[in-house]
C-alpha cells in the first residue's frame, strides 16, 4: 500500500448504475463514470498550544485542502518553534520573524526536511517532530522575538546538547 494519493482517499464519487449492487470487479468498475472528487473533510485546528506534528503530518498540513484552516492560523503568527529528533531526543529551536510567518517557515521544512539549517541537513526528517513554543503577533519587534529564541535555546540547552550551532 502507498500513501501516494492518500489525500484523495474516500473522496471518489462515481455514477453508480445499480442500487442493488454493492461491489464491483475492476473491469466493470472501470466503465462507471467519475462524477467528482469530493471535498476533503476539514480537520479542525487544535490551537497553537496543542500543535505537535511529525514530518508526514507537516507535509500534509502544507499541501492538503483539509488543512486550509491550519495554514491560515499558522500564517497569522510569527514565533519560536521546536524540532525534536525523536531518534535521540535532541532539539532544535528556531524562529519565524519579520516577513516570514510560521506557515512560510514550516513550508520550507516540509519541502526539504532541513529548512537550510546546517545541523539538520544530514538527518532524516522522517523522525522529526514539530511544535510551537511561543507565538507572537507579526507586529512584534524582531528584538523581542530574538530574545525569546535565545531564552529557549538556553532553557533547553540546545547549543551544547542539541542541534543549534548559534
Amino acid at each position: 500500500m502507498t500513501d501516494h494519493l492518500s489525500d484523495l482517499r474516500n473522496r471518489l464519487v462515481i455514477g453508480w448504475k445499480s442500487p442493488r449492487t454493492w461491489r464491483l470487479n475492476g473491469p466493470t468498475a472501470a466503465a462507471y463514470p467519475v462524477m467528482e472528487i469530493a471535498d476533503a473533510q476539514p480537520v479542525p485546528f487544535p490551537g497553537f498550544d496543542r500543535l505537535i506534528l511529525d514530518y508526514p503530518q507537516l507535509q500534509a498540513v502544507m499541501r492538503e485542502h483539509r488543512y486550509a484552516s491550519w495554514r491560515t492560523a499558522l500564517s497569522s503568527v510569527v514565533g519560536i518553534y521546536l524540532i525534536t529528533d525523536t531518534r535521540d531526543g535532541r532539539h532544535y529551536v528556531g524562529k519565524a520573524d519579520g516577513a516570514e510567518n510560521i506557515n512560510q517557515r514550516w513550508g520550507v521544512y516540509a519541502s526539504n526536511g532541513h529548512g537550510g539549517n546546517v545541523e539538520l541537513r544530514g538527518l532524516d526528517p522522517s523522525t522529526f517532530r514539530y511544535s510551537l513554543l511561543r507565538v507572537f503577533d507579526p507586529s512584534t519587534p524582531t528584538r523581542e522575538i530574538d530574545e525569546s529564541e535565545s531564552h529557549f535555546k538556553r532553557a533547553l540547552d540546545t547549543r551544547n546538547h542539541g542541534l543549534n550551532r548559534n
